[in-house]
């Protein structure tokens, strides 16, 4: 299993596939209730289900190389973005005939679509954008479009890894701030910043921010001829149904940034700068279920160490801050702000205090 089974990141999007396939043929038998109810198939088991089949499968924290086919892990994240731009496909065609679905299923449709889309175009991404190859870096971008958020593309790289678990980066909390605060203030400033960091680059080669070379300005270009497909293809219903899943697919992704670096703070060195980042400026969890169908994600720690470490090689650091659960119940728990500060503020480490950045009452 250790050499395979990061092939169960597939069935993230079999889900949505599954529940598609499920309410047509619930519909076309004159079940429209059950086909409603179908569409929330990937809410139930990956926020219900795979919690408590973490807890059964446990953790591993074994750091021994994984034995298996280099190119079986390498072209993996590739293989799962074309399921993404065939799936998206699918549910733009469901949706274009989908006017016989009630609010309950066209919640269902597009929150189950976007937390999809959150873990196998957005996650998907975050793997191919660390890459140094340029078509599998560009390869995410266009997987970033699908959800319109490309600047994650640049913003996460140049941004969140020089300045993670810094007062200067948007998708590291504080301790003691809830994720509906933390939410509009990550999204907002994450794409400002892209914009910033392109224009800065730009200006290095003395290039004005409104240059054909800016690299936004192409994102930006592509993800508004992806929202206008999908209106030629499914019409208004489609359009909704393709904002709606990347307004979902962007939430997702924010939240599972305040899960990961909650109140943690890098120390200021005396001359004014931040130590370099390393383990202790992410939070790390080793439920192995979770790990396979998230590409390691969860071993987030050693990321931010080694930042262009590929996903299956990296590994569990034991003195990194640990999480209790694996993301899926992290990320319910976030919604809840009373019992996630219970729960976090009794694991954080000293160094957010000494960092000038105390518990917000």
């Amino acid at each position: 299993m250790r050499r395979f089974g990061f092939l169960l990141a597939m069935c993230i999007p079999g889900l949505m596939f599954l529940a598609l396939w499920l309410a047509a043929s619930l519909h076309a038998r004159g079940l429209a209730g059950g086909a409603a109810l179908a569409l929330w198939l990937p809410l139930i088991v990956l926020y219900v289900l795979l919690p408590l089949a973490d807890l059964a499968c446990g953790r591993d924290r074994c750091n021994h190389p994984v034995a298996g086919p280099a190119w079986l892990y390498q072209s993996l994240p590739v293989v799962c973005a074309m399921i993404q731009f065939l799936l998206l496909y699918a549910f733009l065609d469901f949706a274009a005939s989908a006017d016989w679905l009630g609010a309950a299923g066209w919640l269902g449709m597009i929150l189950s679509m976007g937390v999809v889309s959150g873990i196998n175009a957005i996650n998907v991404a975050h793997e191919l954008i660390h890459r140094k190859n340029r078509w599998l870096a560009n390869l995410g971008g266009v997987l970033l479009c699908s959800v319109a958020y490309a600047g994650f593309k640049i913003e996460h790289v140049r941004g969140h890894h020089v300045w993670v678990s810094t007062p200067r980066d948007p998708s590291s909390a504080k301790a003691g701030q809830s994720v509906f605060a933390f939410l509009p203030r990550s999204v907002f400033n994450n794409a400002l910043n892209a914009w910033r960091l392109e224009a800065r680059r730009l200006q290095l080669f003395g290039r004005p921010a409104w240059h054909w070379r800016n690299e936004m300005l192409w994102w930006t270009v592509l993800t508004l001829a992806m929202a206008l497909l999908a209106w030629s293809w499914a019409g208004s219903l489609g359009l909704l149904a393709w904002a709606g899943q990347a307004l979902m697919a962007i939430v997702s992704l924010e939240i599972i940034n305040y899960v990961e670096h909650y109140g943690l703070r890098r120390q200021q060195l005396p001359n004014g700068r931040f130590q370099r980042p390393g383990p202790q400026d992410s939070w790390n969890s080793d439920f192995w279920l979770s790990n396979q169908l998230l590409l390691h994600l969860q071993r987030h720690s050693d990321h931010h160490a080694r930042p262009r470490v590929d996903y299956q090689n990296l590994q569990s650091v034991a003195t990194a801050p640990q999480l209790p659960a694996g993301y899926a119940t992290m990320f319910l728990l976030a919604l809840l702000p009373p019992l996630w500060f219970r729960v976090m503020h009794a694991r954080l480490p000293d160094t957010t205090a000494a960092a000038g950045d105390p518990i917000i009452s």
